[in-house]
């Protein structure tokens, strides 16, 4: 009897102690999550409510490409909380010993996520490391006040009549990857040949009618009307541009020749200071209204969650099935050298 009295006492000793954590916590616990995640990718109204909710701030800092956060990290510019790579930086970092481990049992909210999501997510469907956050694929967006008749095609950067009024973005893997699609090639492809003739398409065809390479001031450029075509993210054009002109807007992801997608997922970088509030935010994200909101804020269809799409208000900027022959960029390992030689010659070579 002593042994069941000492273990009701440990057992409401415990709770006690919770309920004091998270009594704490809504009342302002004075913690801070640091997050790190591309730019145009988390609402300030969800920010807001998680600070709100959990007595926390939130410190944004964002990123344009994948390699930009991952040689932040390793040069040891950490001290982030939550990292936001693409699956194939999530297999990189996780090779790397770069992540902390997910516990799932403090994300209840991961039920949500679509069993064929997790199915792409050959790198870690066991959500061992990651927790996905968003699957989706850059496109093409045109000023249809410029640019009257087009084909949904990432063979419109050949387009000599457009020449000077278009970017693509300086992404390795999206450019090569829309020229290997195109070409009816693999975005993984690790065949010479395959990708010395989406080298010659890039080099020969594309880039002599772009101003230039541009993954960060592109959606910017495009609202000024300085670019008619981009290549680059529905949700950072439309965000740029003035709601009054969004009807000036197409775009679109080539369906018919699909193309790279990616599969963004929620890490706790290794050594983060407030590994329990990562949790709490991966957790509230996933939440099915939050999350709605996640997606009316940047107009994407709901990929990854289950409930989220029945709660959105908003029409999305394109469907889900424009991404059906798109491919997920995977982790080419010591093969990637042979992307980022590709990406050196045109890059800066004339």
């Amino acid at each position: 009897m002593k042994h069941a009295i000492r273990a009701s006492a440990l057992a409401i000793g415990a709770l006690a102690l919770v309920a004091l954590g998270f009594s704490g916590c809504n009342k302002g616990s004075g913690k801070t999550l640091y997050l790190y995640n591309w730019t145009y990718y988390t609402p300030d109204s969800v920010i807001e409510k998680f600070e709100k909710e959990y007595g926390v701030k939130v410190v944004y800092d964002d990123y344009a490409s994948n390699e930009d956060m991952y040689a932040k990290l390793k040069a040891g510019g950490s001290g982030y909380d939550i990292v936001i790579p693409s699956g194939d930086y999530v297999s990189i970092m996780r090779k790397q010993g770069m992540l902390e481990r997910i516990d799932l049992a403090k994300i209840p909210n991961a039920k949500y996520i679509r069993p064929e999501a997790l199915a792409k997510a050959t790198y870690d469907q066991a959500m061992e490391y990651s927790v996905p956050y968003y699957m989706g694929a850059a496109g093409v967006a045109v000023n249809t006040d410029k640019v009257k008749e087009f084909e949904q095609s990432w063979n419109i950067f050949a387009r000599k009549d457009l020449a000077g009024r278009m970017s693509m973005m300086d992404d390795m893997r999206e450019v090569l990857g829309d020229a290997l699609a195109y070409l009816g090639y693999s975005v993984n492809t690790t065949n010479d040949e395959e990708l010395e003739k989406a080298y010659r398409l890039v080099n020969e065809q594309w880039k002599p009618n772009l101003v230039k390479f541009d993954a960060e001031g592109f959606a910017k450029s495009f609202a000024a009307g300085e670019f008619w075509v981009v290549q680059g993210y529905a949700e950072a054009v439309y965000a740029e541009v003035p709601p009054e002109m969004h009807d000036k807007v197409a775009f679109f992801i080539p369906k018919a020749e699909g193309g790279p997608m990616y599969l963004d997922s929620m890490c706790i970088p290794k050594g983060a200071r407030n590994v329990e509030l990562a949790h709490k935010f991966i957790d509230f994200i996933l939440r099915p209204d939050i999350y709605a909101e996640f997606l009316d804020t940047f107009g994407f269809p709901s990929t990854i969650h289950a409930e989220a799409g029945a709660l959105q208000q908003k029409k999305p900027y394109y469907e889900a099935d424009a991404l059906v022959n798109s491919e997920l960029k995977e982790d080419l390992g010591e093969n990637l050298e042979k992307y980022n030689q590709v990406w050196q010659k045109i890059r800066f070579t004339e």
